[in-house]
């Protein structure tokens, strides 16, 4: 207790002394006398004394630090102040020097002295990505810290006696002691048009080696999510160019679809595939790899240059190599960006890839800092985490624009194992997930897309009328086939309904199947699934069914133009239309027949 008052004490005694340093003309008494009144109405103490000391280091004017406060009006502080209100963007050199000169001139003639004050604190223990911070107990959540090497941390925990800064850059340089001041800036990153098909770290760096990007703008990083009256419901699709989701598991724009399953089951390649298939769809995309290999990052971005998808796309990369700071920051960096051109009425798909390594970073910060571990060692605020960060994709209103994030969360399960603490989670957060399932991958069905775990919650709300009609009961044929599949491979002797049954089923089984990179237009998934409803496939030999079908529906392009450009523009499938569709299904077939 003695030991607590007198710590108290000295707290007291600091914000009552003063030190002065000055450099060229001495201050008189009556200077020093105001500038002591003015540090008793900031400070809030009824006296201070001063302590004057010459410094020629600062070049000019004076320095005042009392306690945590310092107060800057020397010349090198004001080149310092000049320098970034001019020069803070990578694009300084774009500043004429008329421009400069005349705000030199400006603050010449209308000088003003004011104290410019900023509290500054000293670190007492540095590791790991992590400082603890004595002195700026006025700091907020999420407010950036500047650090004496020119490092940079963000404020993530507020003590009675210290706060607790996640580093943006390497702590090689920092020691217990070093000087870290607030700048009262929220922690952000630049966004702009210029973004779109470059490579950048989760500061917004780029680092694709293509030079510097000209932001227009600066977004924070933590932002609330649209409130309800904000938004609007989910009834455009978002469409993949996968047959089995686009059928079964609709996603629209503004919607949050999961992506789960282990790992090496084809999470990422539905993403990619997605991303593919917006090519002239005017949808912005963006793609944010927490925790993963930088030869895994360097092949994707490949794959998207070569099928001509980076033009419309943003890759945001926090690698295994880089500090758990930066795999934290790096989806909410992502998702600032999407936000930028959702406001501007856009629609933008944002991809990230994989949220259970942004969880594993954040338990590592969490533990660094101290904080009581939980289930599996997770914090207790890891829920949060997550639901701040996907509750910002919506649709917004027609009044705010009308833009949209839709977002598409992975999730890598160990053992196939989706009741465990984070896929449960994500999953309660998100409008319905896609599951993928190793057995399924293993036995050929690529996408390995799991019927009875997948679901989309938004259903057929996003889904053209066409799809929807199209569609059919191709998902509980889907599940009837499975079922009966196991209870009739021990069974030889079946009756004529039930191998009808089989054989529809395997036929639906193989169109699914669909390689990474072929996405099907609406068109094509319609025609495919009114003739494989009608069963016009099911006497076609299981190995024959892809090629069957990828010269029926090139017969379709080049004979069937009506057929074709009435499903592109009505987007509906009326009883005449789907007539005529199989009509010239029938036609093919004879065709096809007689070439074989």
């Amino acid at each position: 207790m003695a030991q607590m008052k007198k710590d108290k004490h000295s707290q007291q005694d600091d914000y009552t002394k003063a030190t002065l340093r000055y450099a060229g003309t001495a201050p008189s008494g009556e200077q020093v006398k105001k500038i002591s009144e003015s540090l008793c109405k900031i400070i809030g103490v009824p006296n201070i004394s001063c302590e004057i000391i010459e410094d020629s280091s600062i070049g000019g004017g004076f320095i005042v630090k009392c306690g945590n406060y310092e107060f800057d009006w020397s010349d090198a502080g004001r080149a310092q102040q000049l320098r970034e209100k001019l020069m803070g963007t990578k694009h300084s050199d774009d500043v004429p020097a008329s421009h400069i000169i005349s705000i030199l001139k400006d603050k010449v003639i209308n000088f003003d002295l004011q104290v410019q004050d900023r509290e500054v604190g000293n670190i007492m223990w540095v590791g790991d990505g992590i400082a603890n911070v004595r002195g700026i107990g006025h700091a907020f959540y999420g407010e950036i810290i500047q650090f004496e090497d020119g490092t940079k941390g963000m404020v993530q925990d507020i003590r009675d006696d210290h706060v607790g800064c996640i580093l943006f850059g390497s702590d090689e340089k920092l020691r217990q002691g070093s000087r870290a001041a607030r700048t009262y800036k929220q922690a952000g990153v630049p966004v702009g048009d210029e973004f779109v098909g470059r490579v950048i770290n989760a500061l917004g760096e780029p680092i694709d080696g293509k030079g510097d990007i000209r932001e227009s703008d600066y977004r924070p990083v933590e932002q609330p999510a649209p409130g309800i009256v904000e938004r609007q419901s989910v009834k455009e699709p978002m469409e993949t160019g996968i047959l089995s989701i686009d059928t079964m598991f609709p996603i629209g724009r503004g919607q949050r679809e999961l992506i789960i399953g282990d790992r090496q089951t084809g999470k990422t390649s539905i993403a990619l595939d997605t991303i593919m298939n917006q090519k002239g769809k005017d949808v912005i995309c963006i793609y944010v790899g927490i925790g993963q290999k930088e030869s895994t990052i360097a092949k994707l971005v490949q794959t998207l240059t070569n099928a001509g998808a980076m033009e419309y796309t943003t890759i945001v990369s926090a690698t295994a190599s880089e500090p758990a700071p930066l795999q934290y920051i790096a989806p909410y960096a992502g998702t600032a960006l999407a936000e930028y051109f959702m406001h501007q009425g856009k629609d933008v798909l944002i991809v990230y890839d994989d949220l259970s390594k942004h969880a594993v970073a954040y338990r590592a910060l969490s533990l660094l800092l101290e904080r009581s571990p939980g289930r599996e060692a997770y914090p207790g605020d890891v829920f949060y985490l997550h639901s701040r960060l996907l509750e910002r994709s919506s649709r917004l209103s027609d009044a705010l624009g009308g833009g949209s994030i839709t977002a598409l969360p992975i999730i890598e399960t160990q053992a196939g194992d989706v009741s465990s603490y984070i896929p449960t989670n994500v999953i309660s957060i998100t409008d319905g997930q896609i599951y993928l399932e190793s057995d399924l991958f293993f036995e050929g069905m690529r996408p390995a897309v799991n019927v009875g775990l997948s679901v989309s919650r938004v259903g057929s709300s996003a889904q053209t009328k066409a799809m929807k009609k199209a569609s059919g009961s191709i998902r509980i044929d889907l599940a009837q086939y499975r079922e009966m599949a196991v209870f009739t491979q021990f069974s030889s002797d079946l009756d004529d309904a039930t191998k009808a049954q089989l054989d529809h089923g395997r036929v639906l089984m193989e169109l699914l199947k669909q390689p990474l990179g072929n996405p099907f237009t609406m068109v094509q998934m319609v025609i495919t699934l009114v003739v494989a409803n009608a069963g016009k496939m099911d006497d076609i030999p299981v190995k024959e069914v892809k090629a069957y079908r990828k010269a029926m529906l090139e017969y379709f392009e080049e004979n069937e133009k009506d057929i074709v450009t009435e499903i592109v523009e009505s987007k509906d499938l009326q009883d005449d239309l789907k007539n005529m569709i199989l009509k010239a299904a029938d036609d093919f077939r004879k065709i096809y027949d007689s070439n074989k």
